[in-house]
C-alpha cells in the first residue's frame, strides 16, 4: 500500500497550472453544493468564468469557497488532489478580463455564455499525493 505524502505549496500550484477543470464548492440556503467548473491559474490566483444566475454566481461570488482539482490513475493507483480555500470576487475591470482571455480561453463543455469572470484567491493551499504518478509528456504546463 502507498503512503500518503503532503505536496509543497510549488507543488500544488504546478498541479493547478497543469489542469483545466476542478470543482467548486459552494453553500446556498439549500445546503453545500458542488460544481464542476473550467478554470486556469493566472497571475498566482485562480480564475473560474460563469454565468450571472448559476449557483456559482449566486452563492460563491464574494464568499468563501473551495476549490479541488486532482487527477487519479487506478492503473498505478497513485495520483494528487489538491485543495484551494479562499475568497472570489468578480472581476469587472475591462483590462483585466481582456489580460484574462489573452491568457486563457477556455473551450466550454456545456452550453450557454460564460461572462462573469471570478477570482478565487489562494487564501489557503493543501495537497497530498500517493503513490508514484507517471510522468508528464512534456513536463508541466504552466499559464504565466
Amino acid at each position: 500500500m502507498s503512503e500518503l505524502r503532503d505536496l509543497s505549496p510549488s507543488e500544488c500550484r504546478a498541479h493547478l497550472a497543469e489542469q483545466q477543470v476542478g470543482r467548486a464548492a459552494v453553500v446556498a440556503p439549500d445546503g453545500p453544493h458542488i460544481i464542476p467548473v473550467n478554470y486556469a491559474l493566472v497571475d498566482e490566483t485562480v480564475v473560474l468564468r460563469t454565468s450571472p444566475g448559476t449557483l456559482l454566481a449566486t452563492h460563491g461570488q464574494r464568499a468563501v469557497v473551495a476549490f479541488e482539482v486532482d487527477h487519479l490513475d487506478p492503473v498505478t493507483r497513485s495520483g494528487w488532489s489538491v485543495l484551494v480555500r479562499g475568497s472570489t470576487a468578480p472581476v469587472l475591470d475591462v483590462a483585466q478580463i481582456a489580460h484574462f482571455r489573452r491568457i486563457w480561453e477556455p473551450v466550454r463543455w456545456a452550453g450557454g455564455t460564460r461572462d462573469l469572470y471570478l477570482r478565487l484567491t489562494l487564501a489557503h493551499v493543501s495537497g497530498r499525493q500517493v503513490g508514484t504518478p507517471a510522468p508528464v509528456p512534456g513536463g508541466l504546463q504552466h499559464v504565466p
